[in-house]
């Protein structure tokens, strides 16, 4: 049996990346998954899991509007008959620079779609899980909810964000059957982060510097993602789970 048969999930940031891995990894568990993104390629993976013959669809959704993830849960609800979990894996990876060059548009960019933008997606599915008795939410926070790396203060300080915003709906809602984790992943090549791979001076420090010695495939954060939304992670609740291959462990 597998896992997430007869179920539904809804995924943000599902175009590319780790949202389009975990997608699939949900829809070969048989989850009927519903993605909401702005990226068009999103329409990519729908089509991906439709001809391995399973239930996907998408959504145009921007997730700095809240209206926007309201109908997503709705229309996640009016096509499968249900919603059980949800991923918010929507993010933006803002320009690298000094604290001090940080310009406002950038500023405003990583608060509104990085954390503002797991924000209400959270409250969208919560009050969609509290009229059926519960569900499981992952987020995805990053290393960089631990950690903090040179010229990166935008995008560390909405994870860090992400990870607190996680506890706190723990403790919130656990007594009405709403568990809330979120994963940290370390570098994983993405089409967000090609230009990093692609850059031998980076590549070179960085694989010098963790104890694996190589970057992460997005496929390799989908299991844990699916685990916390599974029945076997029933008592997880309010943890930040880190995907790095022990870049954070020295």
């Amino acid at each position: 049996m597998r896992r997430f048969e007869g179920k539904a999930v809804l995924i943000t940031g599902g175009a590319t990346g780790i949202g389009r891995a975990t997608a699939i990894a949900f829809a070969d568990e048989g989850a009927a998954v519903m993605i909401g993104d702005v990226d068009p390629r999103a329409e990519e993976t729908v089509q991906m899991i439709l001809s391995a013959g399973g239930q996907a669809a998408f959504r145009h959704t921007d997730v700095r509007d809240p209206a926007a993830l309201d109908a997503l849960v709705a229309d996640c609800v009016e096509r499968f008959g249900r919603m059980d979990c949800a991923f918010n894996n929507a993010g933006v990876l803002p320009p690298q620079r000094p604290i001090h060059e940080v310009t406002q548009d950038e500023l405003d960019l990583a608060i509104d779609v990085d954390f503002k933008g797991v924000f209400y997606a959270m409250q969208a599915e919560i009050r969609h899980f509290l009229t059926v008795g519960g569900g499981a939410i992952v987020n995805t926070a990053s290393v960089g909810a631990l950690i903090a790396d040179p010229n990166m203060s935008a995008y560390c300080a909405m994870k860090h964000a992400v990870a607190g915003l996680t506890k706190a709906a723990a403790v919130e809602y656990a007594q009405k059957g709403i568990r809330t984790n979120c994963i940290a992943p370390g570098f994983v090549v993405t089409p967000m982060t090609q230009h990093w791979a692609d850059s031998n001076e980076f590549t070179s420090m960085f694989f010098a510097n963790n104890i694996s010695g190589r970057a992460a495939q997005p496929q390799e954060m989908a299991g844990t993602v699916l685990h916390l939304c599974s029945d076997g992670a029933s008592f997880v609740n309010g943890a930040t789970f880190v995907i790095d291959g022990g870049q954070t462990a020295h």
